[in-house]
């Protein structure tokens, strides 16, 4: 009888060590992983609810530091150097830190992420960047804390934070035109026909020397001229009638939706067609 009692408690010790019980957390965390030009930006913030309550100047007080969601720091990581309101942000990661207001927030980007929640001690040398931003009424409750990274460029976007009926947003920047710019003079010492599409393609989109752009798509399309690309003619197309020569852009854009049409490709037929009826070419 003693061995049988004496199992049934050591099985019953093993048990309650063992057991574990997992539920949901009541502020889940999140994580956005987005490409800013060639930076990858990574937040990384846990989410509390709204739950009925008031949550600016109430929940989440006017004027006081807010470690900015919940649980641990709020995170963002720059794989390139950033820039927010003229400050330098070195790649890497920080911490978000804000304090609220009925009109502005104030936004610290924190060297140190290892808090949980705000700093014991706040450390002025730690803050790598400080801004402060409008708050924005929104029209709906929004129920969970969300950051977002929206108003995409080449060249940077905005650190949105919303809430309950608040939304802020931090504008940033990033060294995307320096990189390709350096990228293509690199380059162009031995270019291939690719290198020439791609850089003229930048060169037009980010509202470059279109004369260069025209002298890149030109060699790019003479290069493949054997076997023709309709994506590069329709490139040609596009920059010649940026650079005014609608010419040489209605010849580039016949050449396209022909070979286009042969691929069967109907995004670019459509595309061709379109610009040659703007152009007045059809």
């Amino acid at each position: 009888m003693k061995k049988v009692l004496l199992l049934f408690m050591t099985c019953a010790t093993v048990f309650s060590v063992n057991a574990q019980i997992t539920t949901p957390q009541p502020s889940p965390l999140a994580k956005l992983e987005q490409k800013v030009g060639l930076t990858d930006v990574t937040l990384e913030y846990s989410r509390p609810g709204v739950k009925g309550r008031e949550v600016f100047g109430n929940l989440v007080p006017f004027g006081q530091l807010w470690r900015t969601g919940a649980n641990k720091n709020t995170m963002i990581t720059f794989s390139t150097d950033a820039t927010i309101d003229g400050q330098t942000l070195k790649a890497g990661s920080y911490a978000i830190f804000t304090k609220p207001g009925k009109e502005s927030w104030d936004v610290f980007f924190y060297t140190d992420t290892e808090n949980w929640g705000t700093p014991a001690t706040w450390d002025d040398a730690k803050v790598a960047a400080k801004t402060t931003v409008p708050v924005y009424p929104v029209a709906f409750n929004v129920e969970s804390f969300s950051m977002d990274i929206n108003h995409l460029t080449n060249d940077g976007g905005h650190l949105e934070f919303i809430w309950e009926k608040t939304y802020v947003a931090v504008p940033f920047t990033v060294p995307t035109d320096a990189a390709v710019s350096a990228s293509i003079k690199k380059v162009m010492n031995g270019p291939g026909a690719g290198d020439y599409y791609a850089a003229a393609a930048y060169y037009l989109e980010a509202d470059k020397d279109i004369n260069k752009a025209v002298e890149w798509i030109d060699k790019a399309v003479d290069m493949t001229k054997d076997k023709p690309r309709f994506w590069f003619l329709r490139r040609q197309a596009l920059i010649h009638a940026k650079a005014g020569n609608k010419k040489g852009a209605i010849a580039a854009a016949k050449a396209s939706l022909m070979h286009a049409e042969k691929a069967g490709n109907a995004d670019y037929v459509k595309m061709n067609k379109d610009s040659l009826k703007e152009w007045g070419a059809m």
